[in-house]
């Protein structure tokens, strides 16, 4: 059942014996080199009523010493110990592992405000929110500390939000760790993260789940993060890691096909799965790409023909960009190795025209001036 009517009101800081208002979940593996801050930042957090669960996912470097210090140091901090699986079954693990109201999450190498769990955790339940999230920083340290702000907030986001009536929020990057859930929303759903060894992009086919159950969300005009890119390789090199995206939205379809507002889900999910398939293709180095853009050239076939991709949805850049790769991949695998995704204004004009045709051509000019 759907958190549609009389949205709870969700628990009171502290209202149950023994339970924490908040389970910081921290997913860690080799992560030496950044964790002393990530674990600083928590233990400085100003709600006192909260847990932190450090899932050590058999780090073979100084990792598991460095937490089990702060475990030491710190009553709210705890350790658990698997086997290397990679970050959905350690994510999984938290959440079963997790006491708190509700839920939030750190990766091990960003690091927080003070008062990121107090706000986060505050905001939920004074709306009786299933969720609360908020902007973050991209962060880097090198070769001087500066921050870009992104902010959820903008727009028709803002407030306390009804994903059912706001698909942009399905859109928004993930950032599972700028957020909080209620963890009886979360178990009550079953919601959980795909468990696939090695794998990239796990927050998406989760974050999808949480929006699509939940009845209210309330999203902070402020940002608390710092979301470390210096640790950001450029691009994907692994061949095993270059249809990962493509195992989340088998996971996500799945989930829509069970679903009684499967029509209103499967044109957000797509839109979403454009945005994330077109952000993998260029993240691949260039002799991956080619393999992968067949598969998203196909998959997004099939989902025209079954009606479930609403051109509307996209801005006309993507517009084109999709009809280009459906229409001819090859063509447009070797368009992106001459331009890299930068071509003059002509021929890209030209390149809106043969594609997308004089409608599309004028709302993209429309859209510039």
């Amino acid at each position: 059942m759907d958190e549609r009517v009389e949205a709870p009101a969700g628990a009171r800081m502290g209202e149950s014996a023994g339970e924490p208002t908040v389970s910081v979940l921290v997913p860690c593996y080799n992560v030496e080199r950044y964790l002393e801050q990530c674990l600083d930042s928590l233990r400085a957090q100003t709600i006192a009523d909260m847990e932190v669960i450090c899932i050590d996912d058999g780090s073979t470097d100084g990792t598991g010493a460095i937490i089990d210090r702060y475990c030491a140091l710190d009553g709210r901090f705890r350790a658990v110990r698997k086997p290397n699986s990679g970050y959905g079954a350690s994510m999984n693990r938290g959440l079963r592992e997790a006491r708190g109201t509700y839920v939030g999450i750190l990766e091990s190498d960003d690091f927080c405000a003070p008062q990121t769990f107090e706000r986060l955790c505050a905001a939920a339940r004074d709306a009786g929110a299933q969720a609360a999230k908020a902007g973050f920083f991209l962060h880097w340290s090198e070769p001087e500390p500066r921050d870009q702000l992104k902010s959820v907030v903008g727009g028709t986001l803002g407030g306390v939000v009804d994903p059912r009536e706001h698909p942009e929020l399905f859109w928004f990057m993930p950032s599972i760790w700028s957020a909080v859930y209620e963890r009886r929303f979360l178990d009550r759903h079953d919601i959980r993260f795909l468990e696939t060894p090695g794998a990239s992009y796990q927050d998406l086919s989760f974050t999808f789940k949480v929006w699509a159950h939940a009845a209210r969300v309330a999203l902070l005009d402020e940002a608390f993060v710092r979301y470390r890119q210096d640790n950001e390789a450029s691009s994907i090199h692994a061949p095993g890691k270059v249809f990962c995206v493509c195992d989340e939205f088998a996971q996500i379809e799945e989930f829509i096909e069970g679903r009684p507002d499967r029509d209103r889900l499967w044109p957000v999910a797509m839109r979403l799965k454009f945005d994330s398939y077109f952000w993998n293709y260029w993240r691949l180095s260039p002799d991956l790409r080619e393999g992968f853009l067949a598969r998203f050239a196909e998959e997004f076939r099939i989902a025209r023909a079954a009606h479930r991709v609403d051109m509307s949805m996209l801005p006309p850049w993507s517009q084109v960009d999709l009809l280009h790769i459906t229409g001819d991949p090859a063509d447009y695998h070797a368009w992106a190795l001459r331009t890299q995704g930068r071509p003059g204004s002509l021929a890209a004009l030209a390149r809106y025209a043969r594609w997308g045709g004089p409608g599309l051509l004028l709302r993209r000019l429309l859209h510039r001036s």
